[in-house]
């Protein structure tokens, strides 16, 4: 089975109107091949209140992102009852139980990373990073947070660079959406 390593993604808070979440484009198939370059993994739902960006297989995180909507939809936009909900769902459902991805949801008040395993982790700051070079873009966007001024949006993706100038599955085609 040919496994593929899909993309990296970064999230950072300053505050509630100072939030970013971005990813790269790479979806690598096996070691050795570039699949595409310009993956788009990234994107704001309900009402363009909520950030979510995906790390896995491409068709199961539009299945999640879609499910993860509605919840939001059925929770009047709660970021957290949804993440749980879907959390519980995700890994109740027997056909949401092979989905391989992760999940990080933002809006202005909350940060998370929703998996399949039934976890939603509050970060202990507000920034998170996951994916093949999700340990990169996290350190980077540590030393970044705490020791710079820099906006959310510019920590996202200069964590997100050096994660490309480091990870073979991480390039430096990034996406970026805010509140």
């Amino acid at each position: 089975m040919v496994e593929f390593h899909a993309t990296t993604i970064c999230a950072v808070r300053r505050g509630p109107d100072d939030v970013a979440i971005g990813g790269d484009g790479q979806v690598t198939m096996g070691e050795t091949a570039i699949m595409k370059n310009g993956a788009k993994k990234v994107k704001k739902i309900y009402k363009n209140s909520v950030l979510t960006g995906f790390a896995g297989g491409v068709a199961d995180a539009f299945s999640l992102t879609e499910k993860f909507e509605k919840k939001l939809e059925e929770h009047g936009g709660n970021l957290k009852r949804a993440a749980v909900d879907l959390a519980q769902l995700w890994r109740s459902d027997k056909g949401m139980r092979s989905l391989e991805a992760l999940m990080i949801v933002a809006d202005r008040d909350d940060l998370l990373v929703v998996s399949g395993n039934g976890e939603v982790i509050t970060p202990d700051q507000d920034f998170v990073a996951i994916g093949s070079g999700g340990n990169y873009a996290y350190s980077a966007a540590n030393a970044l947070f705490n020791h710079t001024d820099m906006s959310a949006e510019e920590i996202v993706r200069e964590s997100l660079k050096i994660a490309s100038s480091i990870c073979v599955y991480t390039n430096d085609h990034i996406s970026v959406e805010k509140l």
